[in-house]
């Protein structure tokens, strides 16, 4: 499994690339058999080699994975301190990108999302290895909430 990730039933991993070079995280994506990379970084940048959008996709294409950006389920700036601090403001930045979710264009990207891990391993990416701390922990649990059904 890649560092950093987690598997979710229904089709979707977490995973995080810090601390990683470029040709291991995309190994770990091969081997775990992900299909679609699916980023939800507010801006697909990094200062690590590698890890922009345009090199990231580039690197993904060679080995036959497909990916998007999904900047509709990013992170705001000023929400992002929360994910760091203790329990507490880790809670509440969790609820506050929550409430961030709940408009229609993130529910229209999240039901898509969910068709796509129904039908083969997407993978939900930011920097953050521990998913705990990321706001893809909130997108894969709307994600599983929607493969579950009613």
């Amino acid at each position: 499994m890649t560092k950093g990730a987690t598997r979710l039933r229904g089709g979707a991993i977490g995973v995080g690339y810090e601390g990683q070079e470029l040709t291991e995280f995309v190994d770990g994506l091969v081997n775990r058999g992900v299909s679609r990379l699916v980023d939800v970084r507010l801006t697909p940048i990094s200062r690590k080699r590698g890890f922009s959008k345009t090199a990231l996709r580039m690197a993904l294409a060679e080995v036959g994975i497909d990916y998007e950006h999904r900047r509709e389920l990013g992170n705001l700036k000023e929400n992002r301190p929360g994910f760091a601090g203790d329990e507490g403001e880790l809670k509440q930045a969790k609820e506050r990108y929550a409430e961030l979710l709940e408009n229609v264009e993130a529910q229209a990207s999240l039901n898509e999302l969910a068709s796509l891990a129904a039908e083969g391993l997407i993978a939900v990416l930011c920097f953050e290895a521990d998913q705990r701390r990321c706001h893809r922990d909130v997108v894969l649990a709307e994600i599983a909430a929607r493969l579950s059904g009613p």
